[in-house]
């Protein structure tokens, strides 16, 4: 059970309109919200199954309805000073939430099942959140409110979610007044007081402090070291509160905590399991909203003694989240923390590691700091899930490419029974997988094959898939490569042809490929050169960029080239991906614009006569070479519009490679039709998936295409357009007809 006194996220005014109540219910990832009058006094609940049902009732919506009107009057509640055994005997398979009222029916409190989660001002944090990190800033500022603000800002530029400081009264929190002169004072004291003698902030200085977090975008919270401190860090109205490991067994001090009902994070250091044991039984009692730090209080503390296995029974112990509190040298181990479980990780943070005072000694610096929270971040993304292994997309590119396929040991006509020793098993993987020899044996052969022929999965079923005469408002065609457009292009009756090069077809002479064609022509010049060159038009190598450019004319000669076999080729679109790729990290936004600029720098020293270059959007994280990078340029729609603007270009959109950064960025795919079709001169329609599952089939992934279709039909309706699927030339171009197939009508 948890209580949740912090209810704001859970309340709304009876009066209030519907569609703002079932927006909150969405925010708050409860699946229900608590009704109140204007005095805030209970009026109703209502749940997702409240609207639903009240739906079916009225068969209509009105957004504006009052919530009062729709919530549910007759729900169970209890009283605020219930005890956590009462309240929890109401919970049922129905019953998930109970609010908590005081004698004038007033909600103080929600008390609800669920998992565990703590929320730090509008921060989340849970088992499938991204983890919380704390900058503990302490009192590393060494009583300076300019150095404090000075660390909040690099906590910030680290990349930390919150900046954590300690408040106390050191008068009435020491029992000799805080005097750090006191002769009779152990060593130990003496020199604990000195240091917080000199390194404190007035109550002031610090409420300034947190407002500079506050206006600088991160999360401000504090260790009060007192009840003095409890009170004025409860005025101020702070999103948390950590507890220090040295108040783990002060039970007044967490008993003030908890009755402000706001997040605690409570440190285990220099605590045995019993009493950790009683504090996290106390807390439960109160209602409060906790986690426990597993914490080893030495400065540093040894790598032998932190022991972060005990995590597991410290989550245990607290029955919910966990986190870790680290004071060892270097990040490594708050890093494996993460791996081990903990959902927050607090590490002291410095200006300088030389400066004077136990804290600082054992305290990260700013770019330390900002190579854990990186290091964590690649951490949480690596662990993944717990469901049935699957290949992922950069896996499934490289077995096309290095696993190996079932072939045709011998010449094979239709109708014929397969047997053993028709079969071979040879390199490339782009055919049917070896593990499925046994289930193709005794099969009849669907058609004629030749020695080396692969078998696919169609192989495998009934049905086939084949070409027709399709029809389309815009002009389309297929993507091909010089030995395989004949048996594609079948006489199909598509507009034109798009040659996809390799750098060795470049070389190729087309009068030993081609005959006169009445159809157009386009041209995809290659990202990948010779000896691994990646084309990249804004690299900041020279010598690289030269490279670039020669290889890009190379392309755009082999273009000409061909163009005269095409008679409806007048001017030749050549797409290509410009470059702005990255190996080791993404570019800084901020260094766009110089890379766009030297991207026209390059285009303007190409002789590019009788070709369109068309610029292609990318992916946040392309393959290459068997592997992910990062591309910085023609991602974002924005600076790609921009730059058509700036050169009076125009762009390939791929539909694919955008969908991919519209859910990286976390922003709506139609936003980035808008502002990139009107720069649109061709398309590649192909689906996609997550931020790095490109080159899907039609209607196998997350792009809407009729939306897409309708809003494309008003921007750019002369853009021609190919289905550009993944490996969708295999078993005679079985994906491009599948494609073909579902987007017609819709372009």
């Amino acid at each position: 059970m948890i209580i949740e006194r912090d209810i704001g996220r859970f309340v709304i005014l009876a009066s209030a309109p519907l569609s703002v109540a079932l927006d909150k219910i969405q925010a708050n990832k409860s699946r229900f919200i608590v009704c109140v009058s204007e005095h805030g006094a209970l009026e109703g609940v209502l749940t997702d199954g409240d609207f639903r049902r009240w739906m079916i009732e009225k068969k209509e919506f009105d957004p504006e309805t009052p919530v009062g009107a729709v919530c549910n009057r007759n729900g169970i509640t209890a009283s605020v000073d219930a005890s956590a055994k009462d309240i929890a005997a109401l919970f049922s398979d129905k019953v998930t939430f109970v609010p908590l009222l005081d004698r004038s029916k007033k909600v103080r409190a929600v008390a609800r099942t669920g998992e565990a989660e703590l929320w730090i001002g509008d921060r989340r944090i849970s088992e499938d959140s991204p983890s919380f990190i704390i900058a503990e800033i302490g009192i590393n500022h060494n009583g300076s409110l300019d150095l404090a603000k000075r660390l909040i800002d690099l906590v910030v530029d680290a990349g930390a979610d919150a900046a954590k400081f300690q408040m106390r009264h050191m008068s009435s929190m020491y029992r000799n007044g805080g005097n750090a002169s006191n002769a009779s004072e152990d060593l130990g004291a003496q020199y604990t007081l000195e240091v917080l003698a000199r390194a404190s902030l007035t109550d002031d200085e610090m409420i300034e402090a947190f407002d500079h977090c506050r206006t600088s975008g991160i999360i401000p919270l504090c260790s009060p070291w007192d009840l003095e401190s409890v009170a004025v860090l409860a005025a101020y109205g702070l999103e948390g509160y950590k507890v220090a490991s040295a108040d783990m067994t002060n039970h007044d001090l967490l008993r003030a905590i908890a009755a402000i009902g706001k997040p605690m994070m409570v440190s285990t250091g220099m605590s045995s399991e019993q009493e950790i044991q009683q504090t996290a039984s106390l807390l439960r009692g109160w209602g409060a909203p906790f986690t426990l730090l597993h914490c080893n209080s030495t400065y540093p503390a040894p790598f032998k003694d932190v022991n972060l296995r005990y995590l597991d029974r410290l989550r245990e112990i607290g029955g919910g989240l966990v986190g870790y509190s680290g004071h060892e040298r270097g990040y490594a181990v708050s890093v494996a923390a993460i791996a081990r479980g903990a959902k927050i990780i607090e590490k002291h943070f410095t200006l300088d590691r030389t400066m004077l005072g136990n804290d600082h000694r054992v305290s990260l610096e700013p770019d330390e700091f900002a190579a854990m929270v990186e290091a964590i971040r690649q951490v949480e993304e690596s662990l993944g899930d717990d469901a049935a292994r699957a290949v992922t997309p950069g896996e499934r590119m490289n077995r096309d490419v290095l696993a190996k396929s079932l072939v045709a040991a011998v010449d094979i006509r239709a109708g014929s029974t397969i047997e053993p020793g028709m079969i071979d098993v040879k390199s490339p993987g782009r055919g049917l997988q070896p593990n499925h020899r046994d289930v193709l044996i005794g099969r009849e052969a669907k058609r004629d094959m030749k020695i080396g022929d692969f078998f696919f999965a169609s192989d495998l079923r009934e049905e086939t898939v084949k070409p027709r005469q399709y029809r389309f408002k815009r002009r389309w065609g297929i993507p091909v490569r010089h030995h395989d457009w004949r048996a594609l292009h079948q006489g199909l009756p598509m507009d034109f042809l798009e040659f996809h090069l390799s750098y060795k077809d470049i070389e190729i002479d087309p009068a030993t490929c081609f005959e006169k064609m009445d159809i157009d022509l386009v041209v995809h010049s290659p990202d990948l050169f010779a000896d691994d060159h990646i084309l990249n038009l804004a690299a900041d190598d020279e010598e690289y960029r030269r490279l670039s450019i020669a290889n890009l004319q190379r392309a755009i000669d082999a273009a000409r080239k061909i163009g005269p076999y095409f008679r409806k080729a007048e001017r030749i679109p050549l797409i290509a991906s410009l470059g702005g790729v990255s190996r080791s990290a993404p570019l800084p936004p901020s260094s766009r614009a110089s890379l766009y600029e030297r991207v026209a720098d390059s285009l303007s020293q190409l002789d590019t006569e009788g070709v369109e270059i068309l610029a292609q959007t990318l992916p946040p994280f392309p393959w290459y070479l068997g592997g992910q990078l990062f591309c910085n340029l023609f991602v974002d729609p924005e600076d790609t519009a921009q730059f058509c603007r700036d050169t009076g270009g125009r762009i390939c959109f791929d539909v694919s490679h955008s969908k991919l950064t519209a859910n990286h960025r976390r922003r709506k795919f139609h936003e980035f039709v808008e502002i990139l079709g009107p720069h649109t001169g061709h398309l590649h329609l192909v689906d996609a998936a997550g931020v790095d599952d490109e080159g899907l089939q039609i209607g196998e992934g997350e792009i809407n295409f009729a939306d897409v279709a309708e809003q494309l039909d008003r921007l750019c309706p002369n853009a021609s357009f190919i289905p550009e699927i993944w490996q969708g030339h295999k078993n005679d171009g079985e994906g491009f007809w599948i494609a073909l197939d579902r987007l017609e009508g819709l372009f």
